[in-house]
């Protein structure tokens, strides 16, 4: 009975998680099926075509997390204001969210446009595939980037509505985008229908027609029920002052965090992605778009302690929310240790089922992946869970020194390391670098535990 009273919670507390993670969970799953999708189409083309494809995404996904990091930092207060039944603030969070991501996407338009072959030739030193992969990928970028809006503003819309304790809509949403993806995969990647034989490029325009699609259902959506938090283009810019200068700290530090996060990463595959060719690239990216299927725990981890624990704390009940962030960190692993379990078995019979068309060798980098990846992820959802409390309650510098030290100190000199000092595959590299996370689960702990996240942030904003 201890136990129960102090780690784990009364089922109709997860019941109430469950129903703001499982459509969470469900929409990332729809996402990581497009990708799935995608990938399944684009290794009808071979390795080089996959491996560019990949390169391309893999530097896509850094304007993915900044744009999930401005989102995230605004829905820190978002969701706070939620809970104090605060209107105004949460309009104020939204502009933030608006203003801020579609900076990025403008920025980082001009240099997919710009530079695209020297991004692509970052991420490929020493392949042996490298010339065909960069005129590939280098093409796919410049399409891609017209996505960059529409991802930024479907991005702020959606996140508003999972803090308010509305997943379905966003989920709802995603899976019609997704529809429209994969159909237009199908007609444009092989030329199908009497449409012409594009590939890559095929692969790039389905992409456009779905992240347009989305947007333009959510703004119809968010201007007929008129939600609390949205306000027209024209009202965008008179923001609260005061609260976006203490929104831009707090983000400053998420960025610092995600930018050491993502930057490691990076150069672990720039690292990895030189040793062998195309295959190597093109195995280890299949490997991460089965991975990323069970990621999906983590974005429902986040967005049910964004709800749970910071609505809790915007609502002034602080003792309700230390208790109701023991429920989620416990209920993190369990759920963790079990996605391990019932991955494994899948992946199994998923890869070489789903990439026929890769090499041999290329199947083997994705199925060795897949399994490290799956023996850490109960221990990577512990960590998300503490860095996912901690954020709703504020304290965005617990995840700023976990990543900054760890990977600074550890992760990026032992991936050079292992890179020119030994000979060993990419698979067993990665698996060997992740054990830093357990360093970095220890430091996360010590600043959990000064409970600097047990804040309601709606007074501190307050004139």
């Amino acid at each position: 009975m201890f136990l129960y009273k102090n780690h784990f919670g009364p089922p109709f507390f997860y019941r109430e998680v469950l129903s703001i993670a499982l459509p969470v969970m469900l929409q990332q799953l729809i996402m990581s099926m497009v990708s799935l999708i995608d990938n399944f189409m684009v290794a009808g083309l071979g390795d080089t075509s996959m491996a560019a494809v990949n390169v391309a995404n893999q530097i896509n996904f850094v304007f993915i997390v900044l744009v999930n990091t401005v989102c995230g930092a605004g829905g820190i207060y978002l969701a706070q204001f939620n809970g104090a039944g605060n209107a105004a603030g949460m309009g104020h969070a939204y502009r933030f969210k608006v203003i801020f991501s579609l900076s990025a996407a403008i920025f980082y338009g001009i240099l997919c446009w710009t530079i695209p072959e020297e991004m692509i030739a970052m991420m490929t030193m020493g392949n042996a595939a490298q010339e065909e992969i960069i005129r590939i990928g280098a093409g796919y970028l410049r399409f891609s980037s017209f996505t960059l809006i529409p991802i930024a503003l479907s991005s702020a819309i959606g996140s508003s509505f999972r803090e308010m304790g509305f997943p379905q809509v966003p989920l709802i949403i995603s899976a019609l985008a997704t529809m429209v993806n994969t159909t237009g995969n199908w007609i444009l990647i092989y030329g199908n229908l009497g449409a012409p034989r594009l590939e890559v490029s095929g692969a790039a325009l389905a992409t456009i027609a779905a992240r347009v699609f989305e947007l333009a259902f959510f703004l119809i959506y968010a201007k007929g029920i008129k939600p609390p938090f949205f306000v027209g283009f024209t009202k965008i810019f008179p923001v609260h002052k005061r609260l976006v200068k203490t929104i831009l700290a707090k983000s400053g530090m998420m960025f610092l965090s995600e930018a050491s996060w993502i930057s490691s990463e990076t150069i672990m595959t720039a690292l990895y992605n030189g040793r062998g060719g195309a295959e190597v690239v093109a195995g280890m990216a299949a490997g991460w778009t089965i991975a990323n299927i069970f990621f999906l725990l983590f974005s429902g981890i986040w967005t049910a302690a964004t709800v749970v624990v910071g609505g809790s704390l915007g609502a002034g009940k602080l003792e309700e929310a230390r208790i109701r962030a023991e429920w989620i960190k416990s209920g993190s692993v369990i759920a963790g240790i079990i996605i391990s379990m019932a991955g494994a078995i899948a992946s199994t019979l998923l890869i070489p089922l789903v990439f026929t068309n890769l090499t041999e060798a290329a199947r083997g980098f994705s199925l060795g992946l897949v399994y490290v990846i799956l023996l850490y992820l109960p221990l990577w959802a512990l960590l998300n869970s503490l860095f996912a409390i901690s954020r709703a309650g504020g304290d965005t510098a617990m995840g700023m020194y976990a990543d900054v030290s760890v990977n600074t100190l550890i992760f990026v000199p032992g991936a050079f390391f292992l890179a020119l000092c030994t000979p060993l595959s990419p698979v067993i590299m990665f698996a060997i670098l992740k054990l830093s996370d357990i360093a970095k689960f220890f430091v996360a702990r010590h600043f959990y535990n000064k409970e600097r996240w047990v804040r309601n942030l709606t007074r501190e904003t307050r004139k």
